[in-house]
């Protein structure tokens, strides 16, 4: 047997891992693989062979590796196994409509119980809400105290 075929056949299934790690979710395990048969077809290389091949095989393997992977990721994006859908109100996604700003000092009424998070029903729109950590029971009348990012903190409307 020529000293040359197993450096060479570890090198083709080294690369069949790697595509089969860009399908594959595997989180690095076959690419731990791959490189485990990279470095032992490196080490029969420099050892068996020469020098001269050692730098031949680890020159295309700097060189095919990242090429590969790339092209890997390009058709990657373009098969079926990736996702392409996009939200869109076409397909009735809708939006948050208007700033939770804009509910700032409005009352209304708690739909669920706020353990401390939950529905309120204000200004006719159901909004998820939270409080300050106080326990709410349905059917309570609430008021917008504070927006935090997209978050609206209620607490117990004592005016009403």
């Amino acid at each position: 047997m020529k000293v040359y075929i197993l450096p060479v056949a570890l090198q083709i299934l080294g690369v069949l891992v790697i595509v089969a790690e860009i399908f594959i979710p595997s989180l690095g395990l076959l690419m731990a693989i791959a490189l485990g048969l990279f470095g032992y077809s490196l080490y029969l290389a420099f050892t068996t062979i020469s020098s001269f091949a050692g730098m031949v095989f680890l020159g295309l393997d700097l060189l095919v590796v990242p090429v590969l992977l790339i092209l890997g990721m390009k058709v990657l994006a373009a098969s079926p196994l990736s996702l392409k859908n996009q939200l869109s109100s076409k397909d009735g996604v809708v939006s948050q409509t208007g700033s939770p700003r804009d509910y700032l000092d409005k009352q209304g009424l708690s739909v669920t119980d706020l353990r401390p998070s939950g529905i309120a029903l204000i200004e006719g729109k159901r909004l998820d809400v939270v409080t300050d950590g106080e326990y709410l029971d349905a059917q309570t009348p609430v008021i917008v105290t504070r927006v935090t990012g997209n978050q609206i903190i209620v607490e117990k409307n004592n005016r009403s």
